[in-house]
């Protein structure tokens, strides 16, 4: 991964040039951006997203939505909010029913697959194709897990590395210790801050998926390799009863029962996590590039200084790259397969504003990633998010598991990853997960 695929951003955005941007895509006789089409004087829309916290990136993006409206008054925009947690599982709800909403935030991947596979959206090529330069601004590769046949279903409008390894300085210095290189120095961590009365690793699982995408992704492919789990995915030649996903799941075993996370991690969530890591009530958290705008939003500059992150350590035999994250294009609106007309041009309008130039400048400036040619001024973001910027031009990035299996597999494999942290047997898990998986592909 090259230095660019570190661009991220905050700050207050000038959306002035979307009230001229002028009618995008229209029916498929006209061209995307044609000025010439009228819409009627109201268009019903509706828009649903899960940027419903306090944090920087979240705030900006509400920001868009409401000048979108008033760059549109045409445009009744109906907007739901939904938290995080519960945004996938309501989302997937009405896909199942046929019933989606008019624009969306997906995810790439494997949702994308799946609801185009279901019929349930439309292509963005004639939105992308009417405007090149904002097109290409974007960086190599980004719309490839958006991408079916040529065809292209959704916009980023971040980046996540996954995997960060977040650690409180101070809480390091104070007890003489340094960064993990190694999976033994992590266990050492842990030894020393338990004999400390301090938590050594913060955990916020109570929606499962978060021990999945931020531990077990890179410390499975620090074990495994990338080609392996790929294979294990497509279930072609690989199978997750294979012995070294049996032992990726022990390690993480290993970890919980060396006592490295604070007891109750499955009663708590990430936002509560971050809180806790940030209030230096545990020294270490591994948590994605989320992270970034809720601790500048929550944080003191002088806390924010005190934060440092690195990778996770690497494992002994290991086949994977230890100087990696796992990590993806961020999710981005979709447009149902049921909008047509000027209601279409409308919403390629609302697509636009939530990832054009000017939005991806202000999603950078709010302590977010991006997938975006942006320069990044240092002076408008924390010292540790230039930290990340920095590091993500520096480091690979590997696959975060549910972005590759399907969701019933995924759903298998957080509910799995709970259980093995309660003592769980890891040979047990694995053959839950790859009946899932095989079950999901057709696989005999």
């Amino acid at each position: 991964m090259n230095k660019a695929t570190g661009i991220a951003l905050a700050g207050a955005l000038s959306l002035s040039l979307l009230a001229g941007c002028g009618a995008q895509g229209g029916t498929d006789s006209k061209k995307a951006g044609d000025k010439g089409a009228k819409a009627p004087d109201k268009i019903k829309l509706s828009l649903w997203h899960n940027y419903t916290g306090d944090d920087l990136r979240a705030k900006a993006m509400r920001s868009i939505m409401e000048q979108y409206k008033k760059d549109h008054p045409q445009v009744e925009l109906d907007i739901q909010g939904i938290p995080p947690d519960g945004y996938r599982a309501r989302l997937k709800t009405v896909a199942a029913a046929n019933e989606m909403p008019d624009v969306f935030i997906m995810w790439p991947g494997v949702m994308t697959k799946e609801f185009a596979g279901g019929d349930l959206l439309q292509p963005l090529n004639p939105l992308l194709d009417s405007k090149p330069d904002w097109k290409n601004g974007f960086l190599s590769g980004t719309f490839d897990d958006y991408t079916i046949q040529g065809k292209t279903y959704g916009v980023p409008m971040g980046l996540s590395p996954t995997s960060l390894l977040y650690y409180n300085k101070a809480l390091f210095d104070k007890y003489g210790v340094k960064p993990p290189k190694t999976w033994d120095d992590l266990l050492s961590l842990v030894d020393t801050f338990k004999k400390n009365n301090v938590t050594p690793i913060a955990l916020g699982n109570k929606a499962a998926w978060l021990a999945q995408s931020s531990i077990f992704s890179s410390l499975a492919d620090r074990v495994t390799g990338t080609e392996w789990f790929l294979k294990a995915a497509a279930q072609d030649g690989a199978k997750f009863t294979d012995p070294q996903f049996v032992q990726a799941l022990g390690y993480l075993q290993q970890l919980g029962k060396a006592g490295a996370f604070q007891e109750g991690f499955n009663s708590i969530d990430n936002t509560q996590m971050e809180q806790m890591f940030a209030q230096g009530k545990a020294a270490m958290m591994i948590d994605g590039g989320w992270a970034l705008t809720n601790l500048a939003a929550n944080s003191t500059k002088e806390a924010l200084d005190n934060f440092s992150v690195t990778v996770l350590p690497s494992i002994p035999n290991g086949k994977g790259d230890p100087n990696s994250l796992s990590g993806v294009v961020g999710s981005g609106p979709g447009l149902s397969k049921k909008v047509e007309g000027a209601r279409k041009e409308a919403a390629y309008e609302l697509i636009y504003a939530l990832t054009s130039p000017e939005a991806q400048k202000v999603t950078l400036e709010s302590n977010q990633l991006v997938s975006y040619k942006v320069e990044l001024d240092k002076s408008k973001v924390s010292s540790l998010f230039a930290q990340v910027y920095n590091m993500l031009g520096t480091v690979k990035r590997t696959p975060v598991y549910d972005g590759s299996l399907s969701s019933a597999a995924s759903e298998v494999l957080n509910n799995g990853l709970q259980e093995l942290l309660m003592g769980g047997k890891p040979e047990d898990i694995a053959k839950k997960i790859q009946d899932a998986q095989a079950k999901s592909v057709g696989a005999k």
